[in-house]
């Protein structure tokens, strides 16, 4: 399968799509007034503790508290202190912006030697008054179903990394499980244990990537093996731990003189994690319209992976190069709630509190003469461009998809291997289960990030929020993208801007207004 990476950046935001064999497959954008916090590790303070749902409310500085429920409390900050047995995890039981630390420099297989007076993190533990677990919870395999007696108290400091996005009324969420990610590793600083990534099959290679880091890390520290990192050399995997034990080591630093809840490390920019995380060998070029930015992933990429950087460009075309790409167009589609089937069918998208519901509808084609194989064919058109919408519009949670009733059970059984094949790129954890006697096939998605149109609108405020607008950010990029375009084929320099009162505040608040960026750009 051929990828590009597609990076579009203008004075309000960062947008990449992915390309897969030429079709728009998934969208990422960063905007300013929708702060992204995936990733991010805060010192925070437990304010509220509900026994009732086994879950915590954390003060990390921002406007609302954040969500820590039982089963994210990691044992392995038990383990540091008590210095007991650890357990062992893969690639994809974490986020992809996940955990990590490391050592200083290797030779070979000879360890890295961290620092002899760096204090261990049990020590940063105590001093800050971080959580220890109580020895009750040694086994996780039963954590939703049964209570759970942890040694939480109100007043109490605590270490959190941000797992989910706020969305809706719901705030962000976080676990103890405290990492940072590298290129090609995930290195955990709160366990000991290496976990390798599935994907990797080559048992011998799995076997030189455990030694390697066994050899390699320091006494407790632990780390993930990353899919990337299949036939890298010890040289290159070496030099990601190095990189990110530096990290931590500035981390505990800031902790250590830290008293008040609030952000310890933020997590790279959009764009250059997206080059982190997804710049692989599959991928055949990444192109960025930005000469600060495009300067910025090169720099990265002949740092992490030199052999990657001749696939970097830089668009400088004077059309818009989400345009180029017709990527655009099919952004448009995003917003539409009814969307058209090549046979004539259609599917409907709409969005509850609770879930996303979804209904497929039967066309006026009569290509067909039994009724079955008519309703089979659209449903199969459904499958295809429902996987891809929930993919770029970020859906998550509980989705139900009402297909068109079919009565054969090998027909209903091939419409659910369709489904669980069309969804096997997503790279957010998805279950699928087989139809319904009622034709209804409910999908659960990870919530990671928000959906996609929480991030591009915002409430109306004439209806008191029922209905949604384009945020005021989303308006001036548009205007931007615009005037980029109408520069290319004209020279006039004069134009007047009409818009509402609330976006030309906007447009002119602070001393370097966005206005004025603009005129200048």
């Amino acid at each position: 399968m051929k990828k590009d990476i597609i990076i579009n950046s203008t004075l309000n935001e960062v947008r990449i799509a992915i390309l897969e064999d030429n079709q728009f497959a998934e969208f990422l954008v960063e905007m300013p007034d929708k702060e992204r916090s995936i990733g991010n590790i805060y010192l925070g303070r437990v304010s509220r503790i509900v026994s009732g749902i086994n879950a915590a409310f954390i003060n990390i500085g921002k406007n609302q508290d954040a969500f820590l429920h039982f089963s994210d409390v990691d044992e392995s900050l038990e383990n540091i202190i008590t210095d007991e047995e650890d357990d062992e995890d893969d690639e994809e039981n974490f986020n992809s912006d996940i955990y990590l630390s490391v050592p200083k420099t290797t030779n070979g297989n000879k360890k890295i030697s961290g620092n002899a007076n760096r204090k261990k993190v049990s020590e940063i533990v105590t001093e800050n008054k971080l959580i220890k677990l109580s020895k009750k919870q040694r086994d996780p395999s039963d954590k939703r179903s049964k209570g759970f007696d942890i040694n939480l108290v109100e007043g109490q400091n605590v270490l959190v990394q941000v797992t989910r996005e706020a969305y809706g009324s719901k705030g962000v969420r976080v676990t103890t499980r405290i990492g940072l990610p590298g290129k090609y590793t995930v290195l955990l600083p709160f366990e000991s244990t290496i976990g390798i990534s599935k994907k990797i099959y080559s048992r011998q290679e799995r076997k030189r990537l455990r030694y390697l880091a066994k050899h390699s890390l320091p006494n407790n520290f632990g780390c993930i093996i990353r899919t990337a990192s299949e036939g890298k050399s010890d040289k290159e995997l070496v030099k990601d731990w190095e990189s990110l034990l530096k990290t931590w080591e500035e981390i505990e630093k800031k902790v250590k003189q830290t008293t008040e809840p609030g952000l310890v490390y933020q997590d790279m920019a959009l764009a250059t994690s997206v080059i982190r995380d997804l710049f692989t060998d599959d991928v055949q070029k990444v192109v960025v319209d930005s000469k600060k930015l495009y300067k910025d992933i090169l720099s990265y990429v002949k740092w992490t992976a030199p052999q990657l950087a001749d696939r970097i460009e830089l668009f400088t075309d004077k059309v818009s190069i989400f345009d180029k790409y017709g990527i655009e167009r099919e952004l448009e589609q995003t917003n539409k709630r009814k969307l058209n089937l090549p046979s004539g069918g259609s599917i409907v998208i709409d969005k509850t509190e609770a879930m996303f519901v979804i209904d497929v509808n039967t066309g006026k084609s009569v290509s067909e003469k039994i009724q079955e194989q008519n309703a089979f064919k659209t449903n199969l058109e459904a499958v295809k461009e429902i996987a891809r919408q929930i993919r770029l519009r970020d859906m998550s949670g509980m989705i139900l998809i009402d297909f068109i009733d079919l009565a054969g059970e090998v027909h209903r059984k091939k419409l659910y291997m369709a489904m669980r094949k069309a969804l096997q790129r997503d790279r957010a954890k998805i279950i699928v289960y087989p139809l319904t006697k009622l034709g209804i096939m409910q999908i659960t998605r990870q919530r990671i990030n928000q959906y996609i149109q929480e991030k591009l609108t915002e409430n109306c405020p004439v209806c008191n929020g029922r209905g949604k607008i384009a945020s005021r950010a989303v308006l001036l990029s548009s205007i931007e993208r615009w005037l980029k375009n109408f520069r290319s084929k004209s020279r006039e320099f004069r134009l007047i801007l009409e818009v509402h009162p609330h976006v030309a505040d906007y447009l002119t608040e602070g001393t370097l207004s966005k206005l004025s960026k603009l005129m200048i750009k």
